[in-house]
């Protein structure tokens, strides 16, 4: 299992993070994540947030690179300034145009065109582990399901070692990806990527930008009980859950929660799972 965490804005920010990563560390974590923005600040306090994680905790720490509104003497610099933090593990994106994931892609006159590209740079600049995105829902784009598989076989020939999901909500999507890339001869490990769901109004904003797919079935469970934000939270937490334990019963090699810089959640549907019994016991 791993966590993902977004770079604070401030110091009030930097003081949750730090409080949820200290909530969450006793979890043991086989890793954590920074996620990087496409402005300039927003990439610096990426580099600090991870930076600070890496000196403060013992979790692995892996930081995010993305192509958006980068060069490539840009790229070089924030590969750097992960080695200089003590970081060899980083998650290469192609990352969302400026306009949204629905936008036409506009690579920066000196930079990368995909995140196959960027693979190959990450990997050409030292002994990096890679890890690259994976769509469920196929990414919303193209929207081509079997586009998507090439793309993920074509960035593991380029070096990447696994992969992480977008959020989603239906496990047979996950099942319906791996089976489509390993049809193509890709072995990469897909780590499925989990949204704890403890509002309705931030969820549904989630998979908009995201292109997740929200099945009727649960946006009925949740809008049930959509003025109770109690409720809410509590079915939500029992919807991760079961989608969690689905994946792990069907075979998925591990999950990676979007924490949002919160611990409570995350925690209760891992502490969840391990109620329940392992298949065949």
């Amino acid at each position: 299992m791993s966590f993902e965490f977004f770079p604070p804005k401030d110091d009030a920010g930097q003081d949750q993070l730090l409080d949820a990563i200290s909530a969450l560390e006793p979890l043991r974590p086989d890793f954590v994540s920074v996620t990087y923005g496409a402005s300039g600040s927003t990439r610096a306090r990426t580099i600090d947030a991870t930076r600070l994680i890496q000196s403060t905790t013992g979790a692995l720490t892996m930081g995010h690179l993305t192509c958006v509104s980068q060069s490539v003497a840009e790229l070089h610099g924030a590969i750097d300034a992960y080695t200089d933090a003590g970081v060899r593990h980083i998650l290469a994106v192609r990352g969302d145009p400026t306009g949204g994931p629905t936008a036409a892609w506009e690579r920066h006159p000196d930079g990368l065109n995909n995140a196959t590209e960027l693979v190959r740079l990450v990997k050409a600049a030292g002994d990096f582990c890679v890890g690259v995105a994976a769509f469920p829902d196929a990414h919303p784009e193209n929207h081509d399901f079997e586009l998507d598989a090439r793309v993920l076989a074509e960035k593991e020939q380029a070096g990447a070692e696994f992969a992480i999901t977008q959020l989603f909500f239906d496990a047979d999507a996950y099942f319906r990806l791996v089976d489509r890339v390993r049809a193509l001869g890709c072995q990469l490990p897909i780590i499925a990527g989990i949204m704890p769901v403890t509002n309705v109004r931030q969820i549904e904003r989630f998979a908009t930008l995201s292109g997740a797919d929200l099945p009727q079935p649960l946006v009925a469970r949740l809008h049930a009980v959509a003025d109770d934000p109690a409720a809410v939270r509590a079915v939500g937490l029992e919807i991760a859950t079961e989608l969690c334990d689905r994946l792990l019963s069907g075979g998925a090699p591990g999950l990676q929660f979007f924490t949002q810089n919160r611990s409570s959640a995350t925690a209760e549907i891992l502490a969840r799972l391990r109620e329940i019994a392992p298949p065949g016991t």
